[in-house]
């Protein structure tokens, strides 16, 4: 089977863990790992702080938290999205609001915001889907024109940019994940990165239980949100290579839609022009004119040892929301049809072009495309 995804280790990076343990750098509060990969992480970003943790989906909860969003404040979030983008929102007492996408990045739309803006609402948080930056430069026009805090998902977009600048250095705050199938990996991880001196204070507060002085006398709730310094220590070396493992993210995609790109009815990635896109994962969209369903042809290439993911199942149709007090039923048609067409192909860092044309090749020859109604 050719895996969706494999996390990439190298040597340099199991030494970097070696080392780390022999140094006693264990838990979240030993040695300079975490300090380091905190400061490469944030200078590489474009920020003056950046806060580690112990998964991206712990920075967002954290992110929300120390914005003080809670009971009664709406979040607009991207409708096509992880469910731990919709859960920060939800876990700290607020509504999350869906967004439709727009059908060619597949980000969410920001034509349809200011229309979605309540007096409840408080804060955006947009998701840079499999890669391709939303622009946010349009994003935080609206947003400071109606006063909301932004704070960015970059947990598919690390190097990802617009207009030159880095995700993650335009929002309020910004929230990465060090996931195995992410850009850059640590197994579970996370990093908020900020340019506000107050909200980096309050972030490494509450990530560390709250405690104050006098030590175990608490004043608010905190959480334990620690990355372990081990961990650290594999994010820094991981980070080492990052423009190299984009180089490559880049060249698979490249890659697949030059293999691809004279199929009818399949939608492939785009870059817009102003964007970096570093294609986190190679998307399709199946049409009608392929011939197939996005389902046959998963069963297609899964009969061929190719596994696939759909894309995400759009936050408007996930019960745990719809089962909220104030839920509000805001249509998303594109992030509906998203869900019901797309998949991503096999998108390990490491592929070769022999597999990626054998991969190419199986979706040509799949039963009933569009090659064998012609």
């Amino acid at each position: 089977m050719i895996p969706v995804f494999e996390p990439v280790i190298e040597e340099d990076d199991i030494e970097a863990v070696a080392n780390a343990l022999r140094n006693g750098e264990v838990s979240g509060t030993f040695g300079q790992s975490i300090t380091d990969f905190e400061n490469e992480f944030a200078a590489y970003v474009g920020c003056k702080y950046a806060v580690a943790v112990n998964s991206g989906t712990s920075a967002l909860q954290l992110a929300v938290a120390a914005a003080d969003i809670g009971e009664g404040d709406e979040v607009l979030v991207s409708a096509s999205t992880n469910i731990a983008t919709a859960l920060a929102a939800l876990h700290n007492g607020a509504l999350p609001v869906p967004v439709d996408s727009e059908p060619h990045t597949w980000n969410l739309d920001l034509e349809l915001l200011e229309e979605l803006i309540t007096p409840r609402t408080k804060a955006i948080i947009p998701v840079h889907l499999y890669g391709h930056p939303v622009d946010m430069d349009e994003l935080m026009r609206i947003a400071d024109e109606h006063g909301l805090l932004v704070i960015e998902d970059c947990a598919e977009s690390h190097g990802a940019t617009v207009r030159g600048r880095m995700t993650g250095s335009f929002g309020h705050m910004a929230c990465f994940s060090f996931y195995a199938n992410k850009v850059i990996t640590t197994g579970e991880g996370g990093m908020v990165t900020t340019n506000d001196e107050a909200l980096a204070e309050r972030l490494r507060l509450l990530r560390n239980l709250a405690f104050t002085e006098p030590r175990f006398r608490h004043e608010i709730a905190g959480f334990n949100y620690r990355m372990p310094a081990y961990v650290a220590a594999l994010g820094l070396s991981q980070f080492h290579k990052i423009e190299r493992i984009i180089e490559n993210k880049r060249r698979v995609a490249h890659a697949y839609i030059k293999n691809l790109k004279d199929i009818p009815g399949l939608q492939l990635p785009v870059e817009l022009d102003w964007a970096r896109n570093i294609y986190w994962m190679v998307g399709l969209v199946v049409h009608p004119e392929f011939g197939l369903s996005r389902d046959a042809l998963t069963a297609a290439l899964e009969a061929e040892g190719i596994q696939t993911r759909t894309f995400f199942c759009p936050m408007n149709q996930q019960p745990v929301l719809e089962a909220q007090p104030g839920y509000k039923a805001v249509l998303a048609p594109v992030a509906d049809r998203l869900w019901e067409t797309g998949l991503y192909l096999p998108s390990t860092w490491t592929l070769d072009e022999n597999t990626i044309a054998h991969i190419c090749d199986a979706i040509r020859r799949a039963p009933g495309a569009w090659k064998a109604a012609a």
